[in-house]
């Protein structure tokens, strides 16, 4: 009985060797491979448009007036410039959209300086919390 037991498990140990040998090795892994150039060219937008952010994000708390706000709020215009890289892209993405909408506004004159003035402090202030934070 046990010779017969042996060869059976013989048997089905064999064929599951054999029925997974004969499935092409390439055609399992193509389902998940990433092909470099792809990822490549996604890690280039993603910094791309993590600069772009940055530099509009400066540029608005670079002005004459941005500065002069956060000091007039006690503000280190310098610190709140070295926190702004440290902060994640979504953040970034954030704050160069609501800045570019300040900007607009205050450009189409539904920004008073004072409002701008505010908006600009509370950028400020909200990107050393979050550095902090972090």
């Amino acid at each position: 009985m046990k010779i017969g037991t042996s060869f059976v498990l013989q048997f089905a140990f064999l064929s599951l060797l054999s029925a997974f040998m004969a499935i092409p090795q390439g055609a399992v892994a193509q389902d998940h491979v990433v092909v470099p150039s792809e990822l490549q060219k996604d890690v280039s937008a993603v910094s791309a448009t993590r600069q772009t952010n940055l530099a509009h994000v400066e540029g608005f708390l670079s002005s004459p007036a941005a500065q002069q706000a956060m000091r007039s709020a006690h503000i280190d215009p310098q610190q709140v410039k070295n926190a702004i890289p440290q902060m994640s892209d979504d953040e970034i993405a954030q704050l160069s959209a609501r800045s570019e909408k300040a900007q607009k506004d205050f450009a189409g004159g539904r920004l008073s300086d004072r409002d701008l003035l505010i908006i600009l402090v509370g950028i400020a202030a909200l990107i050393l919390i979050v550095v902090a934070v972090h």
